[in-house]
């Protein structure tokens, strides 16, 4: 069997539970080390961290931190390095979802949003450079279709994945040779945990604009990840929308 990250090691913010989680065990399937990234979802990250590493003994670690403070991503390739010796993979899916309609919005929420989606994989790419060049390494941003359509009452939100979206872009540019940097855009995957998203009718009118008329899977979003990883040499700067096509329905 193929294993095409054996010995290398993938970190993902956010990778404790939901998109995340699944990323994470996509990624170990194929071989890689993981560093498992959380910041309060303490119980899920020890449980999965224990699953992979029953498979594969020392194959997974997780690391807390607060991805809005300064010195965390200098702090969590530290943690990749001290661990599995190396950082081969840095996937950014660590992300704050809510609303911020016109008049409701103030600086805490924008500090949160843009930090968590936009400011935090920025400066975890700075931080990261020096070791992904060396190991000719790659970047996954998590965005969203959302990021070119924007969601009512979602200001902030679309603002930082928008922004996350030309990061993308830029980073494959000031990273290239040696460091791919894509994305991929999650369409109607898993609904998010607010009230208004548990509404049968809102769910009901969002899989019927989308082309495929379903609701994804995580392990979707996963294997789009571990593709432009592991079977993608020649693509960098691109964002693959895995949406059930409701981006072109909309």
């Amino acid at each position: 069997m193929k294993y095409p990250l054996q010995n290398k090691c993938v970190l993902v913010t956010g990778g404790a539970r939901r998109l995340g989680a699944a990323i994470v065990r996509r990624l170990h399937a194929v071989g890689a080390n993981v560093m498992v990234h959380y910041r309060a979802s303490a119980a899920e990250a020890r449980a999965l961290v224990k699953a992979l590493n029953t498979v594969r003994t020392g194959s997974a670690a997780a690391v807390k931190a607060d991805l809005l403070h300064a010195d965390t991503p200098r702090a969590l390739v530290a943690s990749c390095i001290n661990t599995f010796g190396r950082l081969d993979v840095l996937v950014n899916n660590a992300s704050s979802f809510y609303p911020t309609p016109v008049g409701r919005m103030n600086e805490r929420v924008w500090n949160d949003l843009i930090g968590s989606n936009l400011k935090a994989p920025l400066f975890l790419a700075q931080a990261a450079e020096a070791e992904l060049k060396k190991r000719r390494g790659a970047i996954v941003n998590i965005v969203d279709i959302h990021a070119e359509i924007p969601l009512k009452d979602y200001v902030i939100y679309t603002v930082a994945k928008g922004g996350l979206a030309a990061l993308t872009r830029s980073l494959a540019r000031e990273l290239a040779p040696r460091v791919r940097v894509n994305g991929v855009s999650p369409g109607p995957i898993l609904w998010p945990d607010a009230n208004i998203w548990k509404n049968p009718k809102t769910r009901a009118a969002i899989i019927k604009r989308s082309a495929l008329q379903r609701v994804g899977e995580p392990n979707d979003i996963a294997r789009a990840v571990a593709f432009l990883v592991t079977d993608a040499p020649y693509v960098t700067g691109q964002i693959i929308a895995v949406d059930g096509g409701r981006s072109i329905s909309l």
